[in-house]
């Protein structure tokens, strides 16, 4: 698996999104048998000079954190992907760059989603964040958790708010970045920037030269210059599969995206499964709420997309949350990993039971997948009304929306 996982993130802003809105998603392709939990943390205020202990290092806290609802490896501390209470979502995508990503332990680019995300009122401010932290405390260590082998990466990120959304890709500590106010976007494990940048580290095109991958001469290509030599430098299935939609992109379409094995978005390999998959719409009208639809399950075509919308009381959801094993968490302990203990939440482990049903058995497969989707329209139809209703959602009867959805999903499958 020394190649990155072949995962999408994309974006529709309008004219191509429906009603004003921006229709996000992203499907996480991560070790087949790795457990991804989904956790929401209130926002909180800090004491002066503490810490906060990220997957591998600690750094300094800030003031105040947001509100935030993430999907992310059971065994880590940052997130594959997520969104706060400003409207602003985040998510990471690993990158083969020309440049070996460090296997000395620093931040993962999964802790830098869930730090922009703690620390950022925007997509430009957590853009900000995130190189900031980048340039003080670099990019390394384990992707995976595997005691045999380091699988480092660089790191390549989407970071979408009502407004605009913003394109980030980074190569150790260097970075370019492009603002996105319009149209479709995907990025994958490849780096797509190119010409067209709207920020960079001011020593980017310095860096460039003196490593003999650009002369000068010639247009500056962020992505031509940093691409490994045999890299074909774009990600088309996930591209294709947003600018060939017709009619305006909803929710529904960003699923149906995201549940395509034939276009390869939604991966199941030997290495690789689609482990967790999010889509949120975040209407352009501030008055209407931004509703996160996460699986919390494995291959979005056989899941189940729950709406969350965030209030003061989100009531926690344990059951989509994978055990927690402390100070003994081999994941904590050097050397790490000698152990892999079981993640498995109550959510996945009952997600089991129906993947297994609908591999194998025709006719009851058949009837519980239809009765999985009915219950996900079911949910969509109810979030369309509160989109379109000219009053905010009543906070006492969202603020289980999550946990509900997750309850009523488990039923089915027992």
């Amino acid at each position: 698996m020394s190649g990155a996982p072949p995962s999408y993130s994309f974006v529709a802003l309008p004219p191509r999104a429906k009603d004003g809105l921006v229709v996000f998603g992203k499907n996480s392709a991560r070790p087949r048998d790795e457990v991804q939990e989904v956790v929401y943390f209130p926002a909180v205020d800090h004491d002066a000079e503490s810490k906060v202990e990220c997957t591998y290092i600690s750094i300094d806290q800030v003031p105040r954190t947001h509100a935030i609802v993430i999907s992310r490896p059971a065994w880590l501390w940052g997130a594959e992907m997520g969104a706060n209470e400003h409207g602003v979502c985040i998510a990471n995508e690993a990158i083969n760059a020309r440049e070996p990503a460090a296997e000395t332990e620093a931040l993962l680019g999964m802790d830098l989603v869930r730090l922009g995300l703690e620390r950022g009122t925007t997509a430009k401010e957590a853009l900000d964040i995130i190189v900031s932290l980048l340039d003080e405390h670099g990019q390394g260590g384990n992707y995976y958790e595997d005691a045999h082998s380091c699988h480092s990466f660089q790191s390549a990120y989407l970071l979408v708010d009502r407004d605009e959304a913003w394109v980030l890709e980074t190569v150790g500590k260097y970075w370019a970045a492009e603002r996105i106010t319009e149209g479709v976007r995907c990025i994958c494990n490849h780096l797509s920037l190119a010409t067209k940048l709207d920020g960079e580290h001011p020593e980017l095109r310095t860096y460039a030269q003196s490593q003999g991958w650009w002369t000068g001469d010639d247009e500056f290509n962020f992505a031509q210059v940093f691409s490994p030599a045999d890299d074909h430098l774009d990600c088309c299935a996930g591209q294709d599969s947003l600018e060939k939609q017709e009619e305006s992109i909803t929710v529904q379409t960003m699923i149906n995206i995201l549940r395509d094995k034939a276009s390869g978005v939604c991966i199941d390999s030997e290495s690789f499964l689609t482990t967790a998959s999010i889509v949120s719409v975040l209407p352009q009208n501030r008055s209407s709420p931004c509703i996160h639809y996460f699986t919390g399950t494995p291959d979005p075509s056989r899941s189940i997309f729950k709406p969350f919308i965030f209030v003061d009381d989100v009531k926690l959801v344990p059951k989509a949350q994978s055990p927690c094993f402390g100070d003994d968490d081999p994941a904590k302990k050097e050397p790490r990993f000698q152990e892999k203990p079981d993640r498995r939440h109550e959510l996945y482990k009952a997600h089991e039971w129906a993947r297994a049903v609908i591999e194998s058995d025709e006719e009851q497969g058949r009837t519980l997948r239809k009765t999985m989707l009915e219950l996900e329209k079911q949910g969509l139809e109810a979030m369309d009304e509160i989109l379109s209703s000219p009053e905010p959602p009543d906070p006492a009867e969202v603020g289980d929306l999550f946990y509900d959805c997750v309850d009523t999903e488990m039923k089915f499958f027992k």
